[in-house]
């Protein structure tokens, strides 16, 4: 088997976009800095996301089931280092709106994806989460890259 820390430097020569993946349980808000986040399926439109078993959001998602994609633009750095925080205020008020869907959606991002919870898998010490898109908007901009354990921004 690899080693952990040879797999860890390995894949972070993989550079990724940056997402923060919010969701909501009743009046509980719930929100975590996602890289594990990728296209499906076209039809019916489905993404995936991979939250580890320890993370607090990962039963919320669950137990909503649903949640939202929020893809970050290259001045949102300080988004997803906020929502990687294991503890702290993670929505600072006026920060995000409410959709119709319940889903708490954050202000000035690249674009937004809504889903329901299509089907969850075991993926180790992660689950992995398959949302059916129900809604989805596109404000454009430029992306926050993450790679080699640090954030970058197109050249």
């Amino acid at each position: 088997m690899i080693d952990e820390s040879l797999f860890r430097q390995t894949m972070s020569h993989f550079a990724s976009g940056v997402t923060v993946v919010t969701t909501a349980l009743g009046d509980r808000l719930a929100g975590l800095t996602v890289s594990s986040f990728a296209s499906l399926s076209l039809n019916p439109p489905l993404v995936l996301i991979c939250i580890d078993h320890n993370a607090a959001s990962h039963d919320v998602i669950a137990a909503a089931g649903q949640f939202a994609v929020n893809i970050l633009a290259e001045d949102q750095e300080y988004l997803s280092r906020r929502f990687a925080m294991h503890d702290g205020a993670k929505f600072a008020p006026h920060s995000f709106t409410m959709s119709p869907n319940g889903l708490p959606l954050l202000n000035g991002v690249l674009a937004q994806i809504e889903c329901r919870l299509y089907d969850k898998l075991p993926g180790g010490d992660h689950t992995i989460f398959v949302g059916e898109v129900i809604a989805a908007r596109v404000f454009g901009g430029r992306p926050l890259l993450y790679y080699r354990s640090g954030y970058h921004q197109l050249g």
